[in-house]
């Protein structure tokens, strides 16, 4: 093991005089934290005509700040404010610099003091490890270009993720606004939608609006799973953090789930996150139900498809509709109660058109589920390699390097 100042120079940043900040390109870029880093490289948002501190393109850029550890590769000259370190690799390979900082980057977050935010100087900083000690340059290089050809998938998983996610959104709107046949537009309280399409009060197509138990829950596995704020992400339910209770005699008819359930958060300290809404799909069975700060929905389902509702409902007119409605407590919370949901307003196709848009959404969501499959494999090989890497526990000869491709040995 070495110093980090043994195999690398430390030039910790300093904020520039904030008259010499512009966004207009003048000057150097500026990075200020890690509230600057890109998924790739750091890309400048401020630039800077006056720079106190300046690291190099490949220099490794290290948050000192809240967060301590989080690192990335400098792909410019910049100025870096207080909140960074550019560290200079001098007797290593860069690239696996970086990757060894990474894989230490808890136990430099350790070494940050302070009680309003955790910070650490040069002096701590000098003093993490790193192992350089047994890898010669040529591997040293080799090591790298395996863990970059991985990063590199999952960024590329990353980016297909989100054009997914945009793709679905500019999807849900043209299918919420023109439907799937051709039809022409009209013109209602909820903007345009197809001419065969009706508008209605969602208390006219529901057969049921009910709060969930307000029973105490812990993590023992005693009783019925209760959903809670938490499992209703918007779009899924969530069943990795769970709490159980028993419901009360007057409950135990009531507020099980079944499949097609709609479960509307009801208070939330974020006004946008009022009336998030999710399908049950069976997730946890039929011993399963819902906490006080949700509300469940039953919808006639021979007049609305939920899982139609259920997209309708994070558009931008059906989040708005539900999240405008939410009351302010003294407490600083968003409300929305049975009443606002009653009040609703939803778009109302043929259910044979409603099935249609729900089929083509699920596929799109069925793709994003693939990707987001193949990034947890991505990074579960990242940081398995990672490890095994840098503590030597494998050697390059271990690998199939053709699997990796032939970049590794350049």
């Amino acid at each position: 093991m070495a110093c980090l100042t043994d195999v690398a120079q430390l030039i910790m940043g300093q904020s520039p005089p904030s008259s010499s900040y512009n966004d207009l390109g003048d000057g150097l870029p500026f990075f200020q934290g890690k509230v600057d880093f890109g998924s790739i490289h750091p890309t400048p948002r401020k630039y800077c005509t006056e720079p106190k501190k300046v690291a190099e393109c490949g220099d490794i850029l290290i948050s000192v700040r809240a967060p301590v550890g989080p690192t990335n590769i400098c792909a410019m000259r910049s100025c870096i404010g207080r909140g960074l370190a550019a560290i200079r690799p001098l007797r290593v390979n860069g690239k696996f610099l970086y990757y060894n900082l990474r894989y230490v980057e808890d136990r430099i977050a350790s070494l940050g003091t302070g009680s309003t935010f955790k910070s650490i100087n040069k002096s701590q900083l000098s003093s993490v490890e790193v192992n350089e000690n047994g890898f010669f340059f040529p591997e040293q290089r080799r090591i790298a270009a395996v863990l970059s050809l991985v990063q590199q998938a999952i960024e590329q998983q990353e980016r297909l993720i989100a054009l997914t996610t945009e793709l679905k959104k500019a999807l849900m709107h043209k299918l919420f606004t023109e439907g799937t046949r051709g039809e022409p537009q009209k013109q209602t309280e909820i903007g345009p939608i197809p001419e065969s399409w009706e508008v209605e009060r969602l208390e006219n197509l529901a057969g049921s609006f009910t709060y969930g138990t307000s029973v105490k829950c812990d993590y023992n596995n005693d009783g019925a799973a209760v959903l809670r704020i938490p499992n209703v992400i918007g779009g899924y339910v969530d069943i990795s953090d769970l709490k159980y209770g028993t419901p009360k005699s007057n409950e135990i008819k009531k507020l099980p789930l079944q499949v097609g359930d709609l479960l509307f958060v009801r208070t939330n300290g974020v006004q946008a996150n009022a009336g998030r809404c999710s399908m049950y799909r069976g997730e946890l069975g039929d011993n399963c139900c819902f906490a006080s700060y949700l509300i469940r929905v039953r919808v006639l389902q021979e007049r609305l498809v939920p899982e139609f509702l259920d997209e309708y409902t994070r558009t931008m007119m059906g989040a708005s509709f539900l999240a405008g409605k939410a009351s302010r407590t003294a407490d600083g919370k968003f409300n929305i109660n049975t009443g606002t949901l009653k009040a609703f307003l939803t778009p109302v196709p043929t259910t044979e058109e409603q099935h249609r848009i729900k089929d083509i959404l699920a596929q799109v969501d069925k793709k994003s589920i693939e990707q987001s499959t193949q990034l947890k494999l991505s990074q579960d090989l990242f940081h398995t390699l990672l490890h095994q890497l840098m503590t030597a526990e494998i050697r390059l000869n271990d690998l199939d390097l053709e699997e990796f491709g032939s970049n590794c040995d350049n």
